[in-house]
């Protein structure tokens, strides 16, 4: 009998293991992912946003036009090839982008002057895998296409605090600015440019090669000398036109009218060209460095920049393995509503059965499939939370009743092995 030769390499056989940064998301992790998920369509949808979906792969042109060519995202990170048709093509970095593609391409702006809409899905970046950032990570975000008005800032902020109140999660401070228009922007970037220039040779080789193209970057470069050498670098909100100061006097009017806190924080500026007026991050301290876990701005010219009509836009973008990094344990997979523990192969079967049909009245129950014995199974129950045991042997099959005993309490009630009456039992305590 000649055998196959995948089982006569075997014993040579190496393990294949994932890509570095690549990460898998495990049951017990998961949950909470779910839990975020749930919350943002939840939350967004109250505000009158709508979910989207568009290709995890564009044309490389979009993301250089959009996101600028002197990026890190653009110039190091992406995730670029040349495809079997001779296309370039490039795996989403950020999600802005292709949101605004397809909202031009598709003439969303036909159907309705003013669009909010919403998107969650993985990006792709090459850098150096750290906790919190990965090249394959996961983003919810959300853009409002159409809207001048302030107040459209200000109710992007509040929903974002909304969307984390509601995941128990208030540590996240909001923190805003404003990064002025293509009128008054020239002149704050060139006396930014002036005063690095004074300190050229304190600055980092990146915020060197940067000056000339995106000087603004150098405000928040994490290398230790720029940060010193930048301390002292003037604010842009001193070199803001009528029209964007008014427009971010008015943003923190409607914030603190709805009290809504916040901090002005003069040095922030976004890593993506396309932003305008008013930016923002929501920080916080129990991650380390990475300290944002949302962010965004106004992006008034890259409607028109990608070839569509001269709209203006709001958006941001959260990670979603940051959010789930300040979620606690509790967050994981929902305990069983009931575990039926079965002695022999009779009981098994209507063990199976009753499962199944409260299964589909919408319980969580479980069993054991292997025939262990009754001390394990409970040993099961108790490592999987399950409210409630119900133990189903010879006995139990004979007078069809079983004891259906609340883990919790330690209360226990006969009943007769229907699935009609687990159910009504089962439900005169809602799960948690």
């Amino acid at each position: 009998m000649v055998k196959c030769a995948h089982y006569l390499n075997k014993e040579n056989s190496v393990a294949i293991t994932g890509i570095k940064g690549f990460n898998d998301i495990l049951p017990g992790e998961v949950e909470k992912w779910q839990r975020i998920e749930a919350t943002a369509r939840r939350v967004f949808q109250i505000y009158g946003f709508s979910e989207i979906r568009v290709p995890i792969m564009e044309k490389t042109e979009l993301f250089s036009r959009s996101i600028g060519d002197a990026t890190d995202i653009v110039e190091k990170e992406m995730y670029s090839f040349t495809d079997k048709g001779e296309n370039r093509v490039t795996l989403r970095p950020e999600g802005t982008a292709g949101v605004i593609r397809s909202y031009i391409e598709q003439k969303l702006h036909v159907l309705d002057p003013v669009t909010k809409l919403y998107y969650m899905g993985p990006m792709f970046r090459y850098e150096r895998p750290q906790k919190g950032r990965y090249r394959q990570f996961h983003q919810i975000g959300a853009e409002v296409v159409g809207v001048t008005n302030p107040r459209i800032d200000a109710q992007v902020l509040i929903m974002l605090r909304h969307f984390f109140r509601d995941l128990g999660l208030t540590e996240p401070t909001l923190q805003i600015n404003s990064l002025g228009c293509p009128e008054c922007r020239p002149a704050y970037r060139a006396a930014l440019k002036g005063y690095l220039e004074e300190r050229r040779e304190l600055l980092c080789d990146d915020c060197r090669r940067r000056m000339e193209s995106n000087p603004l970057r150098a405000l928040d470069c994490k290398v230790p000398g720029c940060g010193q050498a930048t301390a002292e670098a003037p604010s842009v909100l001193d070199h803001l036109c009528r029209g964007c100061d008014d427009h971010f006097v008015a943003v923190r009017r409607h914030l603190d009218a709805t009290e809504t806190s916040y901090a002005v924080n003069h040095r922030m500026v976004r890593g993506l060209d396309y932003y305008t007026r008013t930016t923002f991050e929501l920080v916080t301290g129990l991650l380390g460095s990475q300290s944002a876990v949302a962010a965004g701005g106004r992006y008034d010219g890259l409607i028109q920049e990608l070839g569509g009509p001269n709209l203006p836009g709001i958006g941001f973008a959260m990670g979603v393995e940051r959010v789930a990094l300040l979620l606690s344990a509790n967050a994981s997979a929902k305990a069983p509503d009931l575990f039926i523990a079965a002695h022999g192969e009779a009981a098994g079967d209507e063990a199976f059965r009753l499962m199944t049909l409260l299964q589909g009245q919408g319980f969580r129950v479980e069993l054991d499939y292997e025939g262990k014995s009754l001390k394990s199974q409970m040993r099961r129950a108790d490592k999987l939370g399950a409210r409630h045991t119900l133990i189903i042997g010879e006995d139990e099959l004979a007078n069809g009743r079983g004891m259906l005993k609340e883990m919790a309490t330690g209360v226990q009630l006969e009943l007769i092995l229907e699935a009609a009456l687990l159910a009504e039992a089962l439900s005169s305590q809602p799960s948690p």
